[in-house]
């Protein structure tokens, strides 16, 4: 028997999401009869350190307690990824594992490849091949820095192998699915069981808009932050909003007022949130992870940037770029609602994969350990 020891690194609320959907198809492999088992530890970098960003993740999905926790909280870009690095370096060395598996575009994502890299540790990146390599966003720069140092490039989507074949990345390419998409899946079920929006704010489904704001880009920037408020007082429905800390701190400063039809509220666990998606009307948001929600509750997204990863939402109809002018996020919510927002009716249905995509990465990490073990 062989063994793979894994150390996995996370610390945003997407990378829980994924790391569950992960670890359980993990823990399945380990108890079948194979050549193989995976040792996996994992690491929290505390990037996301409030307990309804964190550790209500951990107790809903079923993760595994992280063995350490970096706690390294929140602080500008360079001081967090540096000090992320720093700690990461130390478990590596530590633990010499392996395998270092990082998830997706986060500064946590960054710092765990560069640390592994640099002690001569291959990475395998979870949501290869998404980002852009001409965007300029801190988000797309770390999931370009973390493609050009792995090993393994797990990809979600068939647009995102062909980005890493375009920048002649071609060895060690995979398209599996979104593992995202393996955790929805999952959970929709009890997800739809509950009402969160009518227990919680009395809302009944379809009557309000979904808004969630939390990029740097757009929390930061009081230009920016006014737009999509100001665009939030001519919306003509209710809308509820969970509140990242930065952007409830943002909100304070700028001394914001937003009116009662607006319904702010804490950051909510997986299952409320996927709730809430499946109820809303319409989604606003600047998340990667929610606009694919969106699209897997049948509910059309308006993405609150200039440009996104996900361009496959964007070609099937079901996703509108507005930017945050308000009157270009007012124009692309009238244009949902002048089609009933409904989505078109021949949506591919297979972007993400099968819902069986944290099985495929089980396998190849099991085939990396058996092609360079003697």
């Amino acid at each position: 028997m062989k063994t793979l020891k894994l150390v996995t690194i996370v610390g945003a609320r997407p990378q829980f999401v994924k790391a569950a959907a992960l670890s359980r198809a993990i823990a399945a492999f380990n108890g079948s009869d194979g050549d193989v088992t995976i040792d996996e530890r994992i690491v929290h970098t505390g990037q996301h350190y409030d307990e309804n960003m964190s550790k209500v993740f951990f107790d809903e999905l079923g993760i595994p307690a992280p063995q350490v926790n970096i706690e390294v909280g929140s602080a500008p870009h360079g001081r967090q990824t540096g000090e992320m690095l720093s700690g990461v370096e130390q478990i590596l060395l530590d633990e010499r594992p392996d395998l270092v598996l990082v998830y997706g575009d986060a500064n946590s994502t960054l710092a765990g490849a560069l640390a592994a890299a640099k002690l001569s540790i291959p990475v395998a990146h979870v949501e290869a091949g998404v980002q852009d390599r001409m965007q300029r966003t801190p988000e797309a720069i770390n999931g370009v820095l973390a493609d050009c140092v792995a090993t393994l490039l797990l990809c979600p989507t068939e647009r995102a192998a062909r980005n890493l074949a375009e920048c002649g990345i071609t060895e060690g390419v995979h398209n599996v699915g979104d593992v995202m998409h393996d955790s929805f899946l999952r959970h929709l079920p009890a997800a739809r069981e509950k009402n969160y929006a009518l227990e919680l704010l009395g809302l009944k489904d379809k009557s309000y808009y979904l808004l969630t704001v939390h990029r740097a880009e757009n929390a930061d920037d009081p230009s920016r932050l006014s737009g999509i408020v100001e665009a939030l007082g001519n919306l003509g429905k209710p809308v509820v909003w969970p509140l990242h800390p930065r952007t409830r701190e943002a909100l304070r400063e700028m001394r914001a007022e937003l009116g009662g039809y607006v319904h702010t509220i804490a950051p909510v666990g997986y299952l409320d949130m996927i709730s809430l998606e499946a109820g809303a009307r319409i989604i606003l948001t600047d998340s990667g992870g929610v606009q694919k929600e969106a699209y897997w509750s049948s509910v059309p997204c308006v993405t609150l940037r200039d440009e996104t990863e996900w361009g496959e939402l964007l070609d099937a109809g079901c996703n509108r770029l507005a930017g945050t002018d308000a009157e270009k996020i007012l124009a692309a919510v009238a244009a949902v609602e002048a089609q009933d927002c409904s989505l078109p009716t021949e949506m591919p249905t297979e972007i993400f994969g099968d819902g069986r995509s944290a099985e495929k990465i089980v396998s190849l990490l099991a085939g990396s350990v058996l092609s360079v073990t003697p």
